[in-house]
């Protein structure tokens, strides 16, 4: 379902206007929990973002441990969210179940994990039509490359960079602008 679609079935006003284009607010945007209730990103107003398209069984999971520490670390300032991802060599095939006795067994992952979505191509989840198109977060266009891309939200719900898998959570590129 395209955003705007999800946003007049959500009862969302109209998406404003921008030199011709049309953003939409971050926080208009829902996704189930890995457990089923909807994730309001509203809740989250007035703290970083950082998503994260996760997969248990690819050469980036490790990172799993750093994305904890990261939460745990700045929980007055961010909060992390995994999304499960099964795009990118299968390697999240496991159901929610499995998801989830997988992130606390072996990490002891606290921080929300959605379902398991589409980050690309058709079917693609809105929120991540929201944070690859420019047209609608008002700040650059993006494609999901591969597991354990990251998106940074500012406080205010605005798109602050994209960092590619190879980019470590504790990296200074993502730290810097939570201080």
């Amino acid at each position: 379902m395209r955003i705007i679609e999800q946003m007049k079935k959500m009862g969302s006003q109209k998406p404003s206007r921008n030199t011709g284009k049309e953003t939409i607010s971050l926080y208009d945007i829902e996704i189930n929990t890995l457990e089923g209730p909807a994730l309001r990103f509203s809740e989250f107003k007035g703290k970083h973002l950082l998503f994260v398209n996760v997969a248990s069984q690819c050469g980036f999971t490790r990172q799993y441990k750093a994305l904890q520490s990261l939460s745990e670390e700045y929980k007055d300032e961010l909060v992390v969210i995994g999304i499960p991802c099964n795009q990118f060599g299968n390697q999240e095939p496991g159901d929610a179940s499995d998801i989830r006795s997988f992130c606390d067994v072996r990490f002891g992952v606290t921080f929300p994990l959605t379902e398991k979505v589409k980050v690309k191509g058709p079917g693609q989840h809105p929120l991540y039509q929201w944070l690859t198109d420019k047209n609608l977060n008002g700040k650059k266009s993006s494609s999901v490359r591969w597991n354990f891309q990251k998106y940074l939200v500012d406080k205010e719900g605005k798109l602050v960079d994209v960092f590619y898998s190879t980019t470590s959570p504790s990296s200074h590129k993502i730290i810097r602008h939570l201080k």
